[in-house]
């Protein structure tokens, strides 16, 4: 890898930082977290400032992540898709040793460095999902929005093959619709012969870290 993509292969850095990972199948888990700016859908509800960044180059951006002792990366965003060029910056990771996961809302293709899949497609853009979106993910999240949450929920598990599916409650103001959550999933696990839903909660804001 040549110097020059080092120095002139910039990425939009809302923010980098280690931490444990606070949701999904992976909870617990030692991370470093490089979030990308920007995002191609806009829910309401959505607690990332992804419009606010900074440009990095690709070297300043390793040298952030060798700081910390973390082995995992976990690519998030915004939407971290909409780069072409994010294989440059996942070469480099790789290179270096980390195991990559990427969070995503599962409508662009996800690039084959990337070790774990964790999407979350969202009810309020289910036209979009229903015209294209990814084929296997290995966990799902969808958050308990307003809507036909069943119905979509049912629409995904046809659309991606994941090994873990999971509900989140919707935060609003601090405020999380819990109860209508387990409800639903109570809803969906009593259906026969089909995948089995489970709560995912971000503990790391139940517990107080980043």
């Amino acid at each position: 890898m040549t110097n020059t993509i080092f120095t002139t292969t910039t990425f939009p850095i809302v923010e980098i930082f280690e931490s444990l990972q606070g949701e999904g199948f992976n909870t617990g888990l030692p991370c470093i977290f490089v979030r990308l700016g920007k995002c191609n859908l806009a829910c309401p509800w959505c607690d990332t400032n992804y419009n606010e960044y900074e440009k990095w180059n690709v070297a300043k951006i390793l040298e952030r992540v060798k700081s910390y002792s973390a082995k995992n990366i976990i690519i998030t965003g915004g939407e971290p898709t909409m780069y072409a060029n994010l294989s440059v910056l996942l070469d480099v990771f790789k290179v270096e040793g980390y195991w990559l996961a990427i969070e995503t809302n599962g409508l662009k293709a996800v690039p084959k460095q990337i070790d774990y899949i964790a999407t979350s497609p969202k009810l309020m853009y289910q036209e979009k999902y229903l015209r294209e979106c990814i084929p296997f993910a290995n966990e799902v999240r969808i958050v308990m929005d307003k809507g036909d949450v069943q119905g979509f929920c049912e629409q995904i598990e046809t659309q991606i093959t994941a090994e873990h599916y999971y509900l989140s409650p919707c935060e609003v103001d601090g405020k999380m619709n819990l109860l209508e959550t387990i409800t639903q999933l109570g809803i969906l696990n009593q259906r026969a012969n089909k995948p089995k839903w489970q709560l995912s909660l971000q503990t790391h804001k139940l517990v107080g870290i980043e």
